[in-house]
């Protein structure tokens, strides 16, 4: 009965030593967290191990992340995926429309990002680019003749409008005779004529028409001279010379003919016309965007994800050597605390540890075991 109780004190007595080493040796990895002094004398083992080496821990962590978690080749390979890059295609999408679908207008959205009298500052930036255009072009081409300014794509396009002005002119006038206004305008004429020539033409007139109304015998024939195409292509003919001397003269011909500050006046005119600055500032971003929405959805954020990664891998090296991962990583680890180090860490291995703790346990009731054996046959 000795015999069972001294082997089971043992065992007992050795299980605890084993247990209690192996975790006091696993708290000893993280505490105490500071030194601890007896006067001028530091207590051995303290701080624990990982807190005593906190700074070697954080460089090696920096270059093992580095050299072997994230190099230049995993990334790489992630920004090549197809997977990867169909993922960010679907996310740009998403986002793009999102913000394509807005109902703010420009001036709202401009004015949220912190620009404010965009549409002034707009008209502005717009009206100096114009000046700037116009100064450039006129110092290259001020001393050259129209023609040559001109490509012989808009001389032909303008060239083909000259039939088409000369209908618009004539059509004026058409419109203009047949109507009341042209009628007293032909009568006016008329009787300013018959007054100048009251002598023996005018008597000669009186006496062959008599009381008929000229005015009635000339509007007829007035508007169907102009309807002639005989007309049409005198009018064509003398729009077309003056336009063929026009692209001779030089171009600061223009500029004295009509002046700097009228044609620049009339271009920043006719610009505030095309681009409508009042209504482009007004609309909405859904209403601005909606006319190519779906291809900047369906093509262009596609290809640009696809570039945007193999621009990104061609110089991963170069931006991961700017980034400086590794000192990242060792400054983030030297400004954990300690015990966030330690709650991270046992966290992940808390149920590994405990297996050592109870392994140690183990360990030592064998060792108690043997002991027991080792004392009875000594016996």
């Amino acid at each position: 009965m000795d015999i069972v109780i001294t082997f089971l004190f043992l065992i007992i007595i050795g299980a605890v030593i084993g247990g209690f080493t192996n975790s006091l040796a696993i708290k000893m990895l993280f505490r105490p967290y500071k030194p601890i002094y007896v006067g001028k004398w530091k207590v051995p083992f303290t701080p624990g191990l990982i807190p005593k080496r906190r700074g070697e821990l954080a460089n090696q962590l920096g270059k093992m992340v580095v050299d072997h978690l994230l190099t230049p080749e995993s990334i790489k390979r992630k920004f090549l995926n197809e997977t990867f890059q169909t993922e960010m295609t679907k996310l740009a999408q998403k986002e793009l429309e999102r913000f394509l679908e807005k109902e703010e207008t420009l001036e709202e959205f401009l004015g949220n990002l912190g620009v404010s009298d965009s549409k002034v500052k707009f008209e502005k930036k717009m009206d100096q680019f114009i000046v700037d255009k116009y100064e450039n072009l006129m110092n290259k081409y001020r001393e050259q003749p129209i023609r040559t300014v001109l490509t012989p794509d808009i001389q032909t396009k303008l060239d083909s409008k000259i039939p088409l002005i000369a209908s618009f002119i004539l059509q004026k006038g058409v419109d203009y005779f047949s109507s009341v206004e042209g009628e007293l305008r032909i009568a006016r004429m008329i009787d300013d004529f018959m007054r100048e020539r009251s002598g023996v033409l005018g008597n000669m007139l009186q006496m062959f028409l008599g009381n008929v109304n000229l005015t009635d015998k000339i509007q007829p024939e007035l508007i169907k001279f102009l309807n002639n195409p005989g007309t049409h292509d005198l009018v064509t003919t003398l729009i077309r010379n003056e336009w063929e001397k026009i692209l001779e003269w030089k171009a600061e011909k223009i500029e004295d003919q009509f002046g700097k500050e009228q044609l620049l006046s009339t271009v920043k005119e006719y610009s505030r016309k095309i681009v409508n600055v009042d209504k482009l500032f007004e609309s909405s971003i859904s209403d601005l965007t909606s006319a190519f929405k779906d291809t900047l959805l369906e093509n262009i954020v596609p290809k640009s994800i696809q570039l945007i990664g193999e621009w990104l891998s061609n110089r991963i090296e170069v931006l991961m050597e700017r980034l400086h991962l590794s000192e990242i990583v060792r400054e983030q680890v030297e400004t954990f605390s300690v015990e966030r180090l330690e709650e991270m860490v046992l966290s992940i291995t808390r149920s590994e540890l405990k297996m050592i703790t109870y392994l140690g346990a183990l360990l030592g009731g064998v060792i108690g075991l043997f002991q027991g054996i080792v004392v009875v046959f000594l016996q």
